[in-house]
């Protein structure tokens, strides 16, 4: 299995408990890996053959961009989820970072793996 990868998307929405995480937007970072087979796009050098990460990207803008959520596990499970039903991606590995959450930390967040790798 082959993997297309997306590191440091960078993504303005509101997350968070508290009162004022819930009043501005704050960036997340997103690192996807997703499992695919590239030998046909290949070949064919056509990006409808593709898994096209431009397009992943855009809708995970467009998602998290217009959502809200209260815990960033919550979101990572709901993005998860959309790429693997929308883009039809057997297995993702995904990581978000809070890098605003804790002044004394680069960067908090979660990282899953969800679907079957083969």
């Amino acid at each position: 299995m082959d993997i297309v990868y997306i590191r440091d998307l960078r993504i303005d929405t509101i997350i968070g408990i508290f009162d004022w995480e819930r009043e501005v937007r704050q960036v997340v970072s997103i690192d996807l890996e997703m499992a695919t087979d590239i030998r046909r796009a290949a070949a064919s050098e056509d990006i409808r053959d593709a898994l096209d990460y431009k397009a992943v990207s855009d809708r995970l803008q467009a998602f998290i961009g217009g959502c809200q959520f209260l815990l960033v596990e919550t979101m990572a499970e709901q993005v998860a989820a959309l790429v693997m039903e929308e883009f039809e991606v057997p297995w993702v590995r995904l990581r978000i970072g809070k890098p605003a959450a804790i002044s004394q930390a680069e960067d908090v967040g979660v990282v899953i793996e969800r679907g079957a790798r083969s």
